[in-house]
């Protein structure tokens, strides 16, 4: 067997070259730590005192797994946490590049494509409504078109989109409708001028006052709010009882129905977000939303598009735990490699090697390292957080329930 050197008290990290898979190589301070993070193992195995039958790649392998398991385990609690709001996400860009989200606030920049249309029913809508918004909203207006009711919010070009014209009529854009602002015209707009004598009602009164023959018919007459209350909701029924209500029905945030027939030109406004497209290229509602889900979207954990992560973002509590971790691998591998040898000749007797407490105290500080992380993690999913906030808004408001009830106030 050749003569391999071991441990030699100095470490050269070399990106490209000194760990397995060069992750982490091209972060800087991935490669100014990692040499730091070797000196540091091998002085709490025993260097200078023992040797250590270790080279300074072993350790860097320790060092980036040991960074791999710390990610692993942060990102998998946050695609558990998140899971309901990553489903029909995208997992890649139009050009096939993947869009990692480590490092971000999933909730914030992406909503759940599938919210309404998974089944392809129909939903509709009135007066408008109210909505939730995960990501921008923009604002676009429909031209709607006397006696037109139907219309293709795609491929009609009647749209004047803030943003992603272009993508959006091409398909290569998906958009999600989030409020139509389709409303009933006022019944103020309908109302008499409460200042005109004519058709309110009370023109024989002002002739009684002497005040028919003014011009123009002003009524100079003080009348009770509740008078104009009543007349907007006699206004508001008789439009309710006799007329075709004010709604719409949209479906796949596309085709997009309004009621009643419109009887003039004018813009209907809608707001609306964008999202990388999941619907067939050619705009085919049977394909994608409306039918199959695109091959690009996020459907379980095996897919939820996360990566590495970035090491030079990593706080110094991420950090400590990755070197323990690091030390911990670095005795389980010490601990394979003098296992092989567990006795050694010396002159005039012979040495047992340590193999067998290094490997059961490795075993242990892994377990106990992984089980203190998820432990924190447990604490930060946001149901956990949310009980945290309402556990401290009651506690806040029984203290100031008690403070008030002692409180002497000297008049």
């Amino acid at each position: 067997m050749a003569n391999i050197p071991i441990w030699t008290g100095t470490a050269t990290f070399t990106s490209g070259s000194s760990t397995p898979f060069g992750f982490y190589d091209s972060d800087v301070q991935f490669q100014i730590d990692a040499p730091k993070v070797a000196k540091w193992v091998v002085q709490r195995l025993g260097y200078p005192l023992v040797d250590i039958e270790l080279q300074d790649i072993n350790v860097f392998s320790c060092f980036e797994e040991a960074v791999n398991e710390y990610g692993a385990q942060i990102y998998t609690y946050q695609i558990r946490d998140n899971m309901p709001n990553l489903i029909g996400s995208v997992t890649a860009s139009v050009d096939g590049t993947w869009e990692y989200i480590n490092q971000v606030n999933v909730k914030d920049d992406f909503g759940t494509l599938f919210a309404s249309n998974a089944t392809g029913d129909e939903s509709s809508g009135g007066g408008g409504g109210g909505y939730n918004s995960n990501t921008r909203t923009y604002s676009a207006s429909l031209d709607v078109k006397s006696g037109t009711q139907k219309y293709d919010l795609i491929k009609s070009r009647l749209v004047n989109w803030e943003t992603g014209s272009a993508q959006i009529e091409s398909g290569s854009l998906d958009i999600k409708i989030k409020k139509i602002y389709h409303y009933q015209p006022a019944a103020i707009n309908r109302y008499f001028d409460p200042y005109a004598g004519t058709g309110t009602g009370i023109q024989s009164l002002m002739q009684t006052f002497g005040f028919g023959n003014y011009s123009p018919g002003v009524n100079f007459m003080l009348m009770p709010m509740y008078f104009d209350a009543l007349k907007l909701q006699a206004i508001e029924l008789n439009d309710t009882i006799r007329k075709s209500a004010y709604h719409y029905e949209i479906e796949q945030d596309r085709f997009l129905r309004l009621f009643p027939i419109p009887t003039s030109n004018y813009k209907l406004w809608f707001d609306y977000t964008v999202s990388i497209q999941t619907i067939g290229a050619g705009g085919d509602p049977s394909e994608g939303l409306g039918g199959v889900a695109a091959l690009n979207t996020v459907t379980d954990l095996s897919n939820a598009p996360y990566t590495n992560a970035t090491y030079s973002f990593i706080n110094e509590p991420g950090k400590q735990w990755i070197r323990k971790y690091t030390l911990a691998l670095a005795k389980e591998m010490l601990g394979g490699i003098r296992g092989k040898y567990q006795q050694l000749p010396i002159p005039g007797s012979e040495t047992t090697l340590d193999y067998s407490r290094l490997l059961s105290e490795a075993a242990t500080e892994k377990a106990d390292l992984i089980t203190q992380l998820r432990e924190d993690l447990t604490e930060l999913t946001t149901e956990a957080m949310l009980t945290k906030v309402a556990d401290r808004n009651e506690s806040k408001r029984l203290g100031q329930d008690l403070e008030a009830r002692y409180q002497i106030y000297i008049h």
